[in-house]
């Protein structure tokens, strides 16, 4: 017969082992994540070259987060791209061609002063990887004068390859667009494109585009991202039309994005899109909050699922709730088989 002292360690052992086995089966059960992926905010997020890469805004520098599975990316350690200036938000990633080359341009907004000397700049990376190098910001002349806050910048490239520039601007916090002479240059005026609140009177910001079927969606943020219902709206146009013309695009008459309070999810918002890694599914990453507060705090980074109706458009996303355990993107080296 077993000493007492080894049938109590036995018993204590296998008590511990069933508690680790419990705890690892509510933490992350296999082929599943919980959100957040990431503490901040404004995300944007692709899978390149077999891993994922995740961006937020960090204050005052420029960082890539860099994982092989979704799991992995909350204990990821970030990628300092470019350090400097004050208030950088909303850095955004887009392998586009320049000199018959294609290379990384960095996308982000910053300010040497006050918050109304905000304004877009780009840098292009000087070899094929999104890590960089990185060449000296170069500022975007999103006016003539320079005169106007600039804010969120994004490049929508449509099917003809013709790209274009999207951001929120001042005066009146909206979104305008031009096209792109090239990834630092806009070519001819920007032309305002008015978009639905959803009843919130103040800011649309953080325009950003995907390709479904024969049409172009925008996306964009309505409302101010410190109350709870920010939320994300979308704006849609066939390939064949003009993205300069306000008139060509159509306004969907829900949001695509919004609060879900029996979720506690609050003020979803400031998003990106991104294919999963065998690129059969579109995914939104997105930052949401956890309480109605009228706060800029607690502001982390979602991702969920991006499906579509058998008309081709989007289906609005119910934002899940933090202790939801959502399954992983198809591809990604975790997921069940």
């Amino acid at each position: 017969m077993p000493h007492p002292f080894f049938k109590a360690a036995r018993t204590l052992i296998l008590a511990a082992a069933f508690l680790n086995a419990c705890f690892v089966t509510a933490a992350e059960k296999p082929g599943t994540f919980h959100n957040p992926v990431n503490p901040s905010a404004d995300p944007w997020m692709t899978w390149y070259d077999g891993y994922y890469y995740l961006s937020t805004t960090q204050g005052n520098c420029v960082r890539l987060w860099k994982a092989k599975s979704i799991v992995d990316l909350k204990d990821a350690e970030p990628v300092t791209v470019w350090e400097g200036g004050k208030g950088v938000w909303a850095a955004e990633f887009h392998q586009l061609e320049s000199e018959g080359k294609k290379r990384w341009f960095c996308y982000f907004t910053k300010t040497d002063g006050p918050d109304e000397g905000h304004r877009m700049f780009v840098m292009q990376s000087k070899t094929s990887k999104i890590t960089g190098p990185y060449d000296k910001p170069v500022k975007i002349n999103t006016d003539p004068k320079d005169e106007f806050y600039a804010i969120d910048g994004t490049v929508m490239t449509m099917p003809d390859g013709t790209s274009y520039f999207l951001w929120a601007a001042h005066p009146g916090h909206i979104i305008r667009i031009a096209e792109m002479e090239n990834p630092w240059t806009l070519k001819g005026d920007s032309v305002y494109l008015p978009a639905s609140g959803f009843g919130c009177p103040e800011v649309r910001e953080g325009p950003f585009a995907i390709h479904h079927g024969d049409r172009m969606f925008l996306t964009y943020s309505a409302c101010d991202t410190g109350k709870p219902d920010y939320a994300v709206g979308v704006l849609w146009m066939k390939d064949d039309e003009n993205p300069l013309l306000p008139d060509s695009w159509h306004q969907v008459k829900k949001p695509l994005l919004r609060r879900e309070d029996k979720n506690e999810v609050f003020g979803p918002g400031h998003h990106s899109f991104f294919k999963s890694p065998d690129g059969k599914e579109d995914w939104i990453a997105y930052h949401a909050k956890t309480t109605s507060e009228y706060t800029y705090s607690g502001r982390s980074t979602r991702i969920q699922q991006l499906l579509w109706d058998r008309k081709g458009m989007p289906i609005p996303v119910v934002p899940e709730s933090l202790d939801t355990a959502i399954k992983l993107p198809s591809g990604d080296p975790r997921a069940r088989r």
